[in-house]
């Protein structure tokens, strides 16, 4: 089972593969920010995993498994944000997003999905959505649950 580090390690890693053919650990390293030593140990646990295959001083490549996880987990990650901006979501969108996608499962996903092409194939729909927003948007306001983790996102969020 892929932890959500290992999904985000194999999401960059499908990324670079799709953007320059290749990756290496270093260009692992650069687009996650992390120490090579962090990097080198996830890679071999995706190599144990046989999501990719791996050896020391070459390229990374990925397995059919690892290509096939990947190229859902950015479908899953383009997907939830184009979902949060056709909600008008104002703010922290790629935060939210990396909060919600590793607990979120397929079939929900593809429900995501088929919502976001109903609006797109009926813009009236989208239109009205957005109007009983306006008209609600306060009612269902957050204020009095500071205790939970999204609400102390959304503030540090404002101060910024």
């Amino acid at each position: 089972m892929l932890t959500e580090s290992m999904e985000d390690y194999l999401e960059m890693i499908y990324r670079l593969v799709e953007e320059k053919g290749y990756v290496r650990a270093v260009d692992l390293s650069e687009a996650l920010h992390f120490q090579a030593s962090s990097i080198t140990k996830m890679i071999q646990k995706l190599d144990e995993a046989e999501f990719i295959k791996y050896e020391k001083y070459r390229n990374i490549s990925l397995t059919a498994k690892g290509e096939h996880y990947g190229k859902f987990l950015v479908w899953r990650d383009f997907t939830l944000k184009k979902f949060l901006l056709l909600l008008n979501s104002q703010s922290g969108i790629e935060e939210q997003v990396e909060g919600m996608e590793h607990y979120i499962t397929p079939k929900t996903m593809l429900l995501i999905n088929n919502l976001i092409t109903f609006f797109e194939a009926n813009p009236g729909a989208l239109q009205s959505f957005h109007a009983l927003q306006k008209g609600h948007g306060d009612e269902n306001d957050d204020e009095g649950l500071n205790q939970l983790r999204a609400w102390e996102f959304r503030h540090n969020m404002e101060d910024r």
